[in-house]
């Protein structure tokens, strides 16, 4: 890439579900069926047809992504991808959690999605620490474009000051 790295990497305070980029990752739970959150809200806008192709696939495991149609969202695609409980830190949480940005990205790819929104994985009801997952999104996400550049854009669509800010000392 000829560009600084980095670059291609936005942050902006709002709503996931009314972005216009081809992909939204979905703060997902194991099931896929919808929950709180993120995940709520992701379902609700995208109309019942996302339940349904989600309750085709079989659930996802911490860490692991998965593809649908968007539906009614103005993204094509959500990727959905479940993030770790906190617990401590013991317990492998900080791969898990990188685990969720790269094989996100890496379905990106694979599908030819060249435009793509996270939410805070992990930073709700999981409890993961704001500024321990913001690094870790950002770390992941950054060494995965220096090498991958069929990827436009990433941003960082965050709900609250707190984790913008955290955002915001990264990049």
């Amino acid at each position: 890439m000829s560009e600084k790295p980095g670059a291609n990497i936005g942050i902006m305070r709002g709503d996931i579900t009314a972005l216009d980029v081809a992909a939204i990752v979905n703060a997902a739970n194991t099931t896929l069926l919808g929950g709180g959150g993120v995940d709520g809200a992701i379902h609700r806008a995208a109309g019942p047809d996302l339940l349904a192709e989600c309750r085709t696939l079989g659930g996802c495991k911490p860490g692991q992504a998965k593809l649908t149609r968007g539906y009614r969202l103005a993204a094509r695609f959500v990727i959905h991808t479940v993030g770790p409980v906190w617990t401590g830190g013991e317990r492998g949480e900080a791969q898990t959690l990188a685990n969720c940005y790269r094989n996100s990205l890496q379905l990106a790819v694979k599908n030819g999605i060249k435009t793509i929104a996270f939410p805070a994985i992990s930073c709700g009801a999981y409890g993961y620490p704001i500024r321990e997952a913001t690094q870790i999104a950002v770390e992941t996400t950054r060494d995965y474009l220096a090498t991958e550049d069929r990827i436009d854009k990433v941003i960082f669509v965050v709900a609250n000051d707190e984790i913008l800010r955290a955002y915001r000392l990264l990049l």
